[in-house]
């Protein structure tokens, strides 16, 4: 017998989706043809919620060529990276345009430094209001990776939903955010819910969210393997059982502190580090083992990483004020290590 979906709801805004929704950055990577047959599929097997932002190449291009046909079915969330309020309305105009559509439901702030408000000089929340007020946007949301930013979004009243990372590596600070969501009315869209690749077990990850019924995670998908693993959790949800509670305490003994979660905020290094693949290279190889970290590539991008300069840039930008050059060092020796056969993985 066939379950009904489980259900979000985003606080005040009534918006209504599936526990699965379609995180669009990685069909960045895919050709036009295989990203439209993705999410297609997604759409067909019950997914409604689709997230991407003007950042991800062409993600919204994507979009719009597979999904403008059934627009009045799905939901759509959008972000701008924009500190103007001319750049602001040419990343909402571009949009609308990649995306087929007149309108999009939930437009945010993508990751900035600050919190917009009215009347901070920037202009940016006047154009959110210009632009609901002209029934261009529906609702107002930010994304952000810093707590503090976080807080300060959802108290303000300013938001209609808050984009944030939150996995079963989250801390008490990060499940406070969630309460405060649910406290203010503020719809949770999580991100990061794998931890940027580094949680393996899908099922394990799913299961810790279904806990809060108020945070809809949006999971990256690139590959159709990928897609059917969310698809086939839409009749069967994975429940919290005693081997997934067992997978969880290990992955938090394991990766709970000083990881990199790969969010890329780090880059671009003057030293052309690729700091995201260099600041986690073990924990991928012990998590996921494959050739390809130890192949002549990889160890060429690795033992870049020695290049650092420690100038400081990247830590400056880590939402999470990892210290990133000491990351860097010790993954460098333990690949080295590795590599000389010192350490078996």
């Amino acid at each position: 017998m066939m379950m009904k979906q489980k259900t979000v709801t985003l606080g005040r805004t009534g918006i209504t989706s599936g526990k699965n929704a379609f995180g669009a950055l990685p069909i960045q990577r895919d050709d036009k043809e295989t990203a439209i047959y993705l999410l297609r599929k997604a759409y067909k097997s019950g997914f409604t919620f689709f997230d991407t932002a003007r950042m991800y190449s062409d993600s919204e291009e994507k979009i719009g060529a597979a999904l403008s046909d059934v627009r009045d079915n799905i939901i759509i969330a959008t972000k701008t990276t924009a500190k103007t309020a001319e750049e602001f309305e040419r990343d909402l105009e571009k949009s609308l345009e990649l995306l087929k559509t007149d309108h999009i439901d939930i437009y945010q702030f993508h990751n900035p430094s600050f919190v917009p408000k009215p009347g901070d000089g920037t202009g940016l929340y006047e154009k959110m209001l210009e632009a609901r007020s002209a029934g261009r946007i529906r609702f107002i949301g930010i994304t952000n990776h810093k707590l503090d930013l976080a807080e300060e979004a959802v108290k303000s009243g300013l938001y209609d939903t808050l984009q944030f990372p939150f996995s079963y590596l989250a801390t008490e600070k990060d499940i406070h955010i969630v309460e405060l969501c649910r406290e203010n009315n503020v719809g949770f869209i999580c991100m990061k819910a794998l931890s940027g690749g580094l949680i393996t077990n899908s099922a394990a990850a799913y299961a810790f969210l279904d806990k809060f019924d108020n945070v809809l995670p949006i999971w990256g998908i690139q590959r159709e393997s990928e897609l059917d693993e969310f698809i086939s959790y839409i009749d069967d949800a994975p429940e919290m059982t005693e081997e997934i509670t067992a997978v969880i305490e290990n992955d938090r003994k394991e990766l709970i502190g000083e990881f990199c979660r790969a969010c890329g905020y780090c880059q671009p290094c003057p030293m052309g580090i690729s700091i995201s693949q260099c600041a986690r290279m073990i924990q991928l190889i012990r998590r996921s083992p494959s050739a390809g970290h130890l192949s002549e590539a990889s160890q060429k991008m690795m033992l870049n990483a020695e290049n650092c300069i420690e100038c400081g840039q990247c830590m400056k930008r880590c939402p999470y004020e990892l210290n990133i050059p000491a990351l860097l060092r010790k993954n460098v020796q333990d690949y080295k290590n590795i590599l000389a056969g010192k350490v078996k993985v």
